[in-house]
């Protein structure tokens, strides 16, 4: 039983030792795939000193762990048979090949850069090469040099010609002992490739000290660069749009320093960034595979990138590695789109005019992911119009924001709900969905109750400050500026009933006072002179004003202006009266204004 269960385990990895030359000649060859090689180098030259200084001391500097692919492009054209993914240990690695080999890294200008180890022989010290040091006749300034010097013995000639009278035995030992590193042996853990990303991503956790999870996107991050020159490109095109999204100014970097992506034409498909400065939608990595994912192969999960890249059949679950280049034309076409400037201006402006106008509002990266996947399938139904594609979309990112449909198991979600908009058609399972999900019962029962919280940045407050915005409602007791105004410059979130008022008369808890119920977007003037008054000394002044026409609070003048006020802000007529006494009645009845507020947008979307 146990000479079974050993079988089965070792089926799934297998461990082996390489030697670092190996190692490197591995990677420079393609055996083994780095796909993080293109990606800024993260660890800072004291790292990469101590990475040195361990395998001087023959310490353990922990396993790697590769991934065997199939169907992989290597350098020439050729196509391996199985190539190995390195999925753990890429800084490690990129540390080597600086160190040892002399090879530049990239850093976070996307700039190629040295980092320079120095070894001083008659102290056995590493450390960062200093000028100070590249003086210093004592030190090696460049162990790469002494690994790749043609005469090793030439080499060691020329240093002591340069420090005599030094101890000879002990630096030939120190030297000979720094050679060694290059056979200094590394532990590899190679997992099977018939092993799914789930599995993969146990075993992964199982073995990492840190107990890290690895993502799915990483997974699909991965396989995509093993691709050859093309799944490099395609693997730089989302971090480079991802990256550019939030810094702008990183183009000219990516311009001049990484030339062979410059020369594509994926450049200039996102050379637009340079120019936003929108930030409502800045999608991480992840986010762009889970959209390429339902966009290109209708399919929610990002492991079933790594499948269809994998050339393995949905189906049947074999590999067919006739299917590889057919999915990464699909990856390409779908990539293409979604970082198109038409379509992601276009997407935005859609979600702007929910209401939904600042990064802020938005709590659920997902619901964005999603809207923007179902906005570019929609596009491919030439036979819907505009007006027919923007509000389903809308609706659908409304709903989900109110029904937290994105959070949880979303992947499983996303997969069923893709499949059933291609099946049924969008605005039939929308409004299967709708029915199921927006019933009389949500928007009398649910939603009230929902909004009974202390969170100013929970979906279903955020949900109707976007109601407010497109109902163009004004600030609480503002004559004229507007929450969109107020949301996007300067505004303050007002107690309905003042805080320190509560605090005074038998509501001393945050979990009180702060209810979103009893808030309210003011001008920040509106919000001094209202101070800690209770509502019915400040809606009295409000109420002198407006029948004296003499401006104190507000610039509000008229009876029914002031109503209006009140209506838009979902807040009782009878303000007025409300005292510490009947706060808890006034926070269940705003909240059903509020959802009313929110009901009815929806249902004019």
């Amino acid at each position: 039983m146990s000479h079974i269960e050993r079988r089965g385990v070792m089926a799934k990895y297998s461990v082996t030792q390489s030697a670092v030359t190996q190692l490197l000649s591995d990677v420079k060859s393609d055996k083994i795939a780095i796909p993080e090689l293109q990606r800024p180098f993260v660890w800072d030259s004291v790292k990469v000193r101590d990475l040195m200084d361990s395998l001087y001391k023959g310490y353990p500097v922990g396993y790697l762990i590769t991934w065997q692919s199939v169907g992989a492009k290597l350098k020439g054209g050729q196509v391996a048979a199985h190539q190995q993914i390195l999925i753990d240990g890429q800084q490690r690695i990129t540390a080597l090949r600086a160190a040892v080999a002399g090879l530049k890294v990239i850093d976070k200008r996307y700039k190629q850069i040295r980092i320079i180890i120095a070894f001083n022989p008659l102290t056995e010290e590493f450390a960062t090469a200093t000028p100070v040091i590249r003086k210093d006749p004592q030190w090696i300034a460049d162990i790469s040099e002494y690994f790749n010097s043609d005469s090793p013995l030439s080499f060691a000639r020329e240093y002591l010609e340069r420090n005599p009278g030094v101890d000879a035995k002990l630096f030939e030992t120190s030297l000979a002992r720094l050679g060694s590193i290059q056979n200094a042996q590394i532990g590899i853990i190679g997992l099977a490739d018939d092993l799914d990303v789930e599995t993969v991503s146990e075993i992964f956790i199982r073995i990492n000290s840190k107990g890290v999870p690895l993502s799915s996107a990483d997974f699909a991050m991965s396989k995509i660069a093993t691709y050859g020159d093309r799944g490099r490109n395609l693997r730089k095109l989302i971090d480079y749009f991802c990256h550019l999204a939030v810094a702008p100014h990183a183009y000219s970097d990516v311009l001049e320093n990484d030339t062979e992506f410059a020369a594509t034409p994926y450049l200039k498909a996102i050379s637009w960034l340079k120019d936003e400065a929108e930030d409502l939608y800045d999608p991480q990595y992840s986010d762009i595979i889970r959209v390429a994912g339902l966009v290109g192969f209708h399919r929610g999960k990002a492991s079933s990138i790594v499948s269809e890249l994998s050339g393995r059949d949905p189906e049947t679950r074999k590999v067919d590695e006739e299917r590889i280049p057919l999915a990464y034309d699909k990856l390409e076409r779908a990539l293409l789109e979604i970082v198109r400037k038409y379509h992601f201006d276009n997407f935005l402006m859609l979600i702007k005019s929910a209401g939904f106008i600042t990064s802020g509002m938005v709590n659920s990266r997902n619901a964005l992911n999603f809207g923007y996947a179902l906005y570019l399938r929609l596009r491919q139904d030439e036979t819907m119009s505009e007006g027919e594609r923007k509000r389903i979309v809308k609706r659908w990112f409304v709903m989900s924001m109110l029904t937290g449909r994105h959070s949880g198991s979303f992947e499983s979600t996303w997969e069923q709900d893709i499949r059933r908009i291609g099946d049924q058609g969008a605005a039939n399972y929308l409004k299967q969905v709708e029915d199921s999900e927006l019933s009389d019962a949500f928007w009398a029962v649910t939603l009230p109750a929902a909004l009974e919280t202390t969170s100013t940045v929970s979906p279903f407050f955020q949900t109707f400050l976007a109601a407010q915005v497109v109902n163009n409602a004004r600030g609480f007791l503002s004559k004229a500026i507007t929450v969109s105004a107020m949301t996007q410059q300067s505004g303050d979130i007002h107690h309905i009933v003042p805080k320190d008022y509560l605090q005074k008369n038998g509501f001393p808890d945050r979990g009180d006072y702060n209810q979103v119920a009893n808030f309210a977007l003011t001008e920040t003037s509106i919000n001094i002179s209202i101070s800690n008054r209770p509502p019915a000394q400040y809606m009295a002044e409000m109420i002198a004003q407006v029948q004296s026409g003499v401006l104190s609070l507000g610039e509000i003048t008229n009876e029914d202006d002031l109503l209006a006020n009140l209506a838009e802000n979902a807040v009782p007529e009878d303000l007025i009266n409300v005292t510490a006494g009947d706060y808890p009645e006034f926070l269940v009845r705003r909240r059903r204004l509020m959802a009313a507020i929110i009901r009815d947008y929806y249902q004019a979307l």
